[in-house]
């Protein structure tokens, strides 16, 4: 009949691209929080191949989205980053998360800053440690530029 509507509900799009409502165009680098308590034992350095921090912590300790957005990766199919997590914040900003003993979101998922998202422990050989990358237009940054002094 001429008053059927169709449905205002986009079909769900894959995860890799977030729909607009799970990440805000509007989102400021000054809400970012860090994502596991801990000391920061290895630096960023944008002239070798480090391109986020270690945050030394504690096996088992929860790790918290550093921001809101959407999970667009969680999985273990990357090499050398153990289990990982990464997170659109919008259409600027990603951060990831590695070397996580546990994954507790999924790909698809609308994230709220400070969420646990995954646990600490990943890394056989130092199972207190989590990689932390802040990538700003596709190029990583240094995450301490954005993180809340301590």
């Amino acid at each position: 009949s001429a008053t059927t509507r169709p449905s205002a509900a986009p079909p769900r799009q894959p995860s890799s691209q977030p729909s607009q409502a799970s990440v805000s165009n509007t989102f400021s680098a000054g809400v970012w929080r860090w994502p596991v308590q801990g000391s920061v034992s290895k630096y960023y350095d944008s002239n070798k191949e480090f391109k986020g921090i270690n945050i030394q912590s504690a096996a088992g300790r929860s790790v918290v989205a550093a921001a809101p957005g959407a999970v667009v990766y969680a999985g273990s199919g990357l090499r050398g980053y153990g289990q990982l997590i990464i997170i659109k914040h919008s259409d600027k900003y990603l951060s990831a998360y590695a070397h996580n003993r546990k994954i507790l979101v999924s790909e698809g998922e609308a994230i709220s800053a400070g969420k646990v998202i995954g646990e600490v422990g990943g890394d056989a050989d130092n199972p207190g440690r989590l990689y932390f990358e802040i990538r700003e237009n596709g190029k990583p940054v240094d995450p301490l530029r954005l993180l809340p002094g301590r």
